[in-house]
C-alpha cells in the first residue's frame, strides 16, 4: 500500500479532524495527545483502533512524531503547517482589542516611540517576542534642513522630518563655504525639496545641476554638496525586539543551547532582519514554522509576520517569535491588526 502524503491526508476527514483536535489539544497542554483522548474529543464516531490506524498514518506521512517516552503524539513541523494552512480557523481580532491596541501605541511621539510600543504590545498581547524592522529614513519626506558651520569646512546638518524625527549629520566639505552660501543652500532645499523623500531630493539635485548655467551653478553645486550628505542613508536600529525574556519561562524552552542561540540572533539581528525581509517582498501575512525559517536558531520556533506601511508602499515589517506550540488562532490576528494599525499611524510624507 502506497504511502499517504500531507497532500492525501489532507483530504481524509477523519484524518484532517483528528490532527487538528491533536495539534489543538497539545498547543493547549505542552503534552503528547494520545488515542484515548483523541476518542474522547475528536467528535468522531470511530473505534479506538481507527484511531490509532489514522495516527499511524499520520506519522507516516510526517505530521506527527511519538516520543520515545509516551504512547502519544506531537506535532512536527510539517504538522504545525498542515495544520495552520488547511485547518486553522482564525477570526479577525475583537473590536475592543483593537481599540486597545490603537489606543496603546503612542501615536504623535515620534517614529521610534511609536515602533517601540508596537514590538511591545505585540510581546504583551501574544507573550511571545514581538519584532518591528525600522523604516530607512530613505522612506520619508523632510520638512526642514538648517546647516551650522563648526569649522571652515564642516557642517551640522539639521534634518527635521516629516514624521517629527530630528537627525544632525556632519558634513565635511572640499571646499570652504561661507555663512552666506549655506543660509542660501538652506534656503534653496527648503524652497524646492521640502515635503520629497531623501533619494528623490539627491537625484533631483543632480539633473538639476547637469542642467544649470550661470550664477545658479554654484549655488546649486553647494547644495548638492552638503545634501549629499546630509541626506545620505544613516546607520540606525534595523530592528526593534521586546519580550525576549518572555520565552525564558516557556515549556518549551527548555533547551539552554537552543535558548543561547536565539538570544545571540536577537541580539546579532541581522539574519532575523534578513528573514523579516523576505516577508516584505511577499503580499500578507506568512507564518515561518521551524526549519521554513532557514535560521538553525529557530528551529522548534515560528515566525509570525506581515508588512506594514501606506498607500500600497510597504515601510516594514511586524512579527512575533514563540515556540512553534503556538495558539496561532490568537497570534495571526493580533500581528494583522497590528500591521494594519501601524501602517494607519505612520505618515512618512505629512
Amino acid at each position: 500500500m502506497a504511502r499517504k502524503t500531507a497532500h492525501d491526508i489532507a483530504q481524509d476527514p477523519r484524518a484532517r479532524q483528528l490532527l487538528r483536535t491533536l495539534v489543538a489539544r497539545h498547543i493547549r497542554s505542552g503534552e503528547p495527545v494520545g488515542s484515548q483522548t483523541l476518542a474522547k474529543h475528536a467528535g468522531l464516531d470511530v473505534s479506538p483502533a481507527t484511531i490509532r490506524n489514522i495516527l499511524a498514518t499520520l506519522e507516516d506521512a510526517g505530521l506527527l512524531a511519538a516520543p520515545h517516552s509516551s504512547a502519544g503524539r506531537v506535532p512536527t513541523a510539517q504538522g504545525y503547517r498542515l495544520f495552520v494552512d488547511t485547518l486553522l480557523q482564525v477570526k479577525p481580532l475583537a473590536e475592543s482589542e483593537t481599540r486597545n491596541l490603537r489606543s496603546s501605541l503612542q501615536v504623535g511621539a515620534g517614529t521610534r516611540a511609536l515602533l517601540d510600543s508596537t514590538s511591545e504590545l505585540l510581546s504583551t498581547m501574544t507573550h511571545f517576542a514581538g519584532m518591528v524592522s525600522v523604516p530607512k529614513r530613505e522612506s520619508f519626506a523632510f520638512r526642514q534642513i538648517d546647516f551650522v558651520a563648526l569649522d571652515p569646512q564642516r557642517v551640522l546638518a539639521i534634518v527635521v522630518f516629516a514624521d517629527g524625527e530630528v537627525q544632525n549629520r556632519v558634513v565635511q566639505l572640499r571646499r570652504v563655504v561661507t555663512p552666506s552660501e549655506l543660509e542660501q543652500a538652506a534656503n534653496y532645499l527648503n524652497t524646492h525639496f521640502a515635503g520629497q523623500p531623501l533619494g528623490l531630493i539627491r537625484a533631483g539635485l543632480l539633473g538639476e545641476l547637469r542642467a544649470a548655467r550661470s550664477e545658479m551653478e554654484r549655488l546649486l553645486a553647494s547644495s548638492l554638496e552638503l545634501a549629499e550628505q546630509a541626506f545620505a542613508p544613516a546607520n540606525e536600529d534595523d530592528m526593534l525586539v521586546a519580550g525576549q525574556t518572555r520565552l525564558l519561562g516557556l515549556q518549551d524552552m527548555a533547551d539552554m543551547e537552543q535558548l543561547r542561540a536565539l538570544f545571540e540572533a536577537f541580539a546579532e539581528k541581522r539574519e532575523l532582519l534578513q528573514l523579516l525581509e523576505r516577508t516584505a517582498k511577499a503580499p500578507g501575512m506568512r507564518v515561518f514554522i521551524g526549519e521554513e525559517a532557514g535560521l538553525a536558531s529557530l528551529e522548534g520556533m515560528s515566525l509570525v509576520a506581515a508588512p506594514y506601511g501606506r498607500d500600497g508602499r510597504v515601510l516594514g515589517v511586524l512579527g512575533v517569535i514563540g515556540p512553534s506550540r503556538m495558539a496561532y488562532e490568537r497570534v495571526i490576528p493580533v500581528v494583522d491588526a497590528a500591521a494594519a494599525l501601524l501602517g494607519a499611524a505612520l505618515n512618512p510624507e505629512s
